[in-house]
Formats: structure tokens, sequence, C-alpha cells
């Protein structure tokens, strides 16, 4: 993977929505992300919307992990609604838990509604995967709270040693 100064920065984007698959809410969040992450120099590699539940998510996280080394930014499913389920689905799929990430993503906004997710970030393979709110505000200001460090982060994964 090399120099995580010179190395493509490739990510995925998964947004987690029943009204969204249903076609009856505009997937916003998972738009924002793919433009905030280009802006930012990261390489959208795929972007994908599956309904909210353990199984959609943990499969649809196990397809875009297969075989990839970069980051995997869901969108939605983190609250307390009876159907917000992705940190579930994520938590089935990951290898290894990354608390601190999804610490500094609650942090990031700590008068606001980020007290109440339950989002959770970790790694499977070589791909680091992070929750975020399904609010495009929300999405946008956690991934910010942590998209310093990540390329750090994947180069780790990739086995190489930073320089």
């Amino acid at each position: 993977m090399g120099d995580a100064e010179t190395t493509e920065l490739l990510a995925k984007v998964l947004t987690v929505s029943d009204g969204v698959v249903a076609g009856t809410r505009e997937d916003t969040s998972g738009q924002a992300l793919v433009d905030h992450l280009g802006a930012a120099g990261w390489t959208v590699a795929d972007r994908r919307v599956v309904a909210d539940g353990v199984e959609s998510v943990a499969g649809a996280l196990t397809e875009l992990a297969d075989g990839f080394c970069g980051l995997i930014v869901t969108t939605g499913g983190t609250g307390f609604g009876p159907r917000d389920l992705t940190p579930e689905g994520t938590r089935a799929v990951i290898d290894r838990e990354a608390p601190g990430l999804a610490e500094a993503m609650r942090l990031c906004n700590p008068k606001g509604l980020g007290r109440l997710s339950r989002a959770i970030a970790g790694t499977r393979d070589q791909a680091l995967i992070l929750n975020t709110p399904g609010s495009t505000k929300g999405a946008i200001e956690t991934v910010d709270a942590v998209l310093d460090v990540v390329p750090h982060a994947i180069v780790l994964l990739a086995g190489e040693r930073p320089h």
C-alpha cells in the first residue's frame, strides 16, 4: 500500500435506511458522505443502500469488505429506534472494535444528539468500518472527527509499517 501520503485513499459508503430502499426518502447523508470524502481526497469506490436490520447490514458489510483495503462508512441506523440495528449488524462482522474512534466520533458534538449515538467502529480484514448517524450534518461531523487518523490506520491494516 505504501506511504499514507502517496497512497490512493479508497472508501465505500453504505446507507442503511428502510425509507431510502422503499423510495420514500432521499439518500442525502449517503450523497453528502460521497461528496465530502471526494473533496477530502478519497476515491469512493462503491456506494450502496440496504434496509435496516442486523442481517442486511452484516451482509452488505461483508460484501463491501471482501478483498478491500480502505474505509467503509455507514450512515443511518445508529439511534434508539426499533429498526436502528446498524451497530449490531456491524458488530456481527468485525474482527476487532476500535472504541477510540467511536468515542471521538461521539464527542465531536458534546452538547448535541451525538450522545445518543450507539455507533461503533472496527475492522474487518483490511477494511476500517465507521458507523455514522443518518443525518447529513451528523454523518459529516462524525467522519471529520477521525478522518485525519484513518489513513494511518489503513496503512497499519495493510500490514505495512508507517514511514
